[in-house]
């Protein structure tokens, strides 16, 4: 993502604490990005760049003054979504085959994707008498893809191509300083992998997660998550949250039936095929990230057979994994706040993780352990009964979480002041007292007549009621009355006859 938002700190409240200019931070997602003099009762504009999609927490503090009341206004706190414009993908594919459709579908079903995809079927320089109405009606533009334009793609995907002329050392040089910079390349390898024309021959082999190990396996397997691959959110619950991870299990999806084996020398493998060898792997080059399939059978899943799989679902993390999502990072701290509890939750792909500590709005610290919750996931609640913003940190990772309103109304303005109500009891005709000045007594008055005086302030007595309706209730029955009436009698007569 490219983009820019502004943030502006507003003019101090009262400009007569003696100070001409205040410090100001400003931090996004927790990171300090600049820090500045701002003069009082002036703007000053703060320019950011997002640098993933999703959701961030940009902050302005100023730092409090002396004698200050409450410096629970002193920042002001902004929710900025990132939403990633167009993906630039540059789609190259070698010996046809039938997943090189899968690979084109699954790209050109976003709309958010600009896919610029080139099938290079043969050398330059081979002269097989083809037609020329047969041929491209173009020319590779090598020069103009790998190296006056590479910057503008995000995602490079290799689909089982191999060394044919076309693209030179250098090109496959600038392909890994791309990576490093912070590009993404995903390779899906078949057969061609393990020969002398393999892409590994090149530059990329330092980019690379895995080496070729030997020739093509062929035979029927069904692909497993490995145990890495519960916990990583690229593949964590890809069989459903009813499948177990027993060796012994099938997983319930189709066979595939060929793997190129590979020696894994860095990166994680988060799938696992014949001989346990890695099928898919993930790594960080520098600033980039990089994939790696190790079969070309992906496409059985795409037509159903043997029951299909879910190719779609993994295949969209994994672009999105390629494209710095932050809700598919591995490592990654987060917090949220419902019904007034803080939920912390930590993925990582190790067996523990650190406490996690935990500043309250009003600068209170608490240290929470976490506690497992699935595979890759450790969660604590907490009561969240403060509104404002709960800083978290385990001494790697950061997160921001707001609870209630960013900035409530109510805290933008903390002075004593009858200015905000005083137009509205001017225009309904009442008034305004301070308890300093002492209690007033309350009177019932007529309409039209003085709501407040001198040490009173009224309440007017409206009468704003309507009779709709009438009804007698007869309090006793008349038998009973009559009962009650003659029993004193009789006991009276029974006492004087005796």
């Amino acid at each position: 993502i490219e983009d820019q938002s502004a943030l502006r700190a507003g003019p101090d409240k009262d400009a007569a604490t003696g100070r001409a200019a205040a410090r100001v931070r400003f931090s996004v997602g927790g990171v300090l990005l600049e820090e500045a003099l701002v003069p009082l009762g002036e703007d000053r504009p703060f320019t950011f760049k997002l640098e993933h999609a999703g959701p961030a927490l940009a902050e302005i503090a100023v730092e409090p003054a002396v004698g200050e009341l409450s410096q629970v206004n002193n920042r002001a706190l902004i929710s900025v979504n990132g939403v990633r414009d167009r993906l630039r993908v540059l789609l190259v594919s070698g010996q046809p085959h039938a997943a090189e459709r899968t690979w084109r579908n699954l790209l050109k079903s976003d709309p958010s994707v600009d896919l610029v995809h080139f099938t290079i079927l043969r050398p330059p320089d081979k002269d097989d008498f083809t037609p020329l109405n047969e041929l491209a009606l173009i020319a590779f533009p090598t020069h103009e893809l790998f190296v006056e334009r590479l910057e503008e793609f995000d995602l490079i995907v290799f689909d089982r191509y191999l060394k044919r002329g076309v693209l030179q050392s250098e090109h496959m040089a600038n392909i890994a300083k791309r990576v490093r910079d912070g590009g993404a390349l995903l390779m899906a390898v078949g057969p061609e992998f393990t020969g002398r024309t393999s892409l590994y021959h090149t530059a990329l082999r330092d980019v690379l997660p895995a080496a070729p190990a030997g020739r093509p396996l062929e035979a029927a397997f069904h692909p497993r998550v490995s145990d890495t691959g519960q916990r990583h959110p690229v593949t964590a619950g890809l069989a459903g949250p009813t499948a177990t991870t027993a060796p012994t299990d099938t997983p319930p999806w189709g066979r595939w039936f060929r793997q190129i084996p590979g020696d894994a020398t860095a990166g994680v493998s988060l799938m696992t095929g014949l001989q346990d060898h890695p099928l898919l792997l993930l790594d960080r080059v520098g600033e980039g990230r990089v994939a790696q399939v190790m079969s070309d059978h992906i496409w059985l899943w795409a037509r159903g057979y043997d029951g299909g799989g879910p190719q779609g679902e993994l295949l969209r993390r994994l672009a999105h994994w390629l494209m710095r999502e932050p809700d598919l990072e591995e490592e990654r701290l987060g917090a949220q706040v419902r019904g007034g509890k803080l939920t912390v939750e930590r993925r990582s792909l190790a067996d523990t993780t650190a406490p996690v500590t935990v500043t309250s709005p009003s600068g209170d610290v608490r240290e929470v352990s976490l506690e497992r919750a699935e595979a890759g996931r450790w969660r604590a609640v907490l009561p969240a009964a403060e509104i404002g913003l709960y800083r978290l940190n385990d001494g790697t990772h950061s997160a921001l979480v707001a609870s209630g309103d960013l900035n409530p109304l109510e805290l933008s303005d903390l002075r004593a002041s009858d200015q905000v109500l005083a137009p509205l009891a001017e225009a309904s005709g009442g008034s305004i007292r301070w308890l300093a000045d002492g209690l007033p007594d309350l009177r019932r008055v007529d309409p039209g007549r003085d709501t407040a005086g001198r040490g009173w302030i009224g309440l007017v007595a409206n009468k704003s009621y309507v009779v709709t309706g009438l009804r007698d209730v007869a309090l006793l029955a008349g038998l009973l009355l009559a009962l009650l009436a003659l029993a004193p009698l009789m006991a009276a007569w029974w006492r004087e006859g005796r």
